[in-house]
């Protein structure tokens, strides 16, 4: 299956450059936020800083520049589960995603950011906390087995990109439950986190405005039912009611983060600039 870059408007500058653009300057904006609010107290030196902020996609700035840590050593299976999850995404994005027939270009897309985010969030990004922790730097894995979580409030808050939790429980949840109380704290960082997706995914598609804070707040109000007396009567934190509620809450609504015109307008032209399809 090959695709034709003209027909997916794959321009000069085209939108999925864009995406990553503005995806690359929030993150450095957060990346700076951090380490310029660092905790002074165990100096180290340069090269750490510089691998902070050049060489690590976390965000818990205190805990890397750590001089003294009880780090888990990374071991030889892990080493091995982290290269077999990248080269997994690969396979995904260059053995699969090219076998998918092109009539359906939002599948396509929906396979292809499954092989990237293997890649990326699963095999580069814990590839990396491996080499780091081998030098005795704390560098948890970002990914935190998120497919066992029973919770929605155990997904968002310690299994999946626990870089972007670790930022926004420190410059927005902590700041704003001293000032508004727990639950909307909880209420304001999802809606922070759903604009952040807004101005990432729908700006550069030119479509689906809405989609992704609508999500996040789908989630937020999701967790704090959850939490609630009610949703305690009915186990949805715990156990296989806790598990069915946070897979609906997850994938149900998962249409509006991941809308078509980003998929389709985005993803697929980035997969077939890479070659994929």
């Amino acid at each position: 299956m090959r695709y034709d870059l003209a027909e997916l408007n794959v321009t000069a500058w085209p939108r999925w450059a864009t995406m990553w653009l503005l995806a690359f300057v929030i993150y450095c904006v957060c990346k700076w936020l951090t380490w310029n609010r660092r905790s002074l107290r165990n100096p180290v030196s340069r090269t750490r800083h510089l691998g902070y902020l050049l060489l690590w996609p976390g965000l818990d700035v205190d805990a890397f520049l750590a001089t003294s840590t009880t780090t888990k050593l990374p071991t030889n299976s892990e080493w091995r589960f982290a290269t077999l999850k990248f080269i997994l995404g690969l396979g995904i994005c260059f053995g699969i995603v090219p076998l998918l027939p092109e009539k359906f270009p939002y599948l396509v897309g929906w396979i292809g950011m499954i092989g990237i985010v293997f890649v990326l969030h699963f095999g580069l990004f814990h590839l990396l906390s491996c080499g780091w922790r081998s030098f005795g730097v704390d560098a948890k894995p970002l990914m935190n087995w998120p497919i066992a979580s029973k919770s929605v409030s155990e997904f968002w808050g310690r299994r999946w990109n626990t870089a972007f939790r670790d930022l926004t429980h420190r410059f927005l949840f902590r700041p704003l439950t001293a000032q508004l109380g727990g639950k909307w704290a909880v209420f304001v960082g999802f809606l922070f986190s759903g604009i952040v997706h807004d101005a990432v995914i729908s700006l550069p598609a030119g479509g689906g405005y809405g989609g992704p804070t609508l999500y996040f707040l789908i989630q937020g109000v999701s967790l704090l039912v959850e939490r609630s007396g009610y949703g305690k009567s009915l186990g949805l934190g715990t156990g296989w009611r806790g598990r069915l509620f946070t897979l609906l809450v997850l994938l149900g609504p998962a249409v509006l983060l991941f809308h078509p015109p980003f998929v389709v307008g985005i993803v697929v032209p980035f997969l077939a600039t890479l070659g994929a399809i």
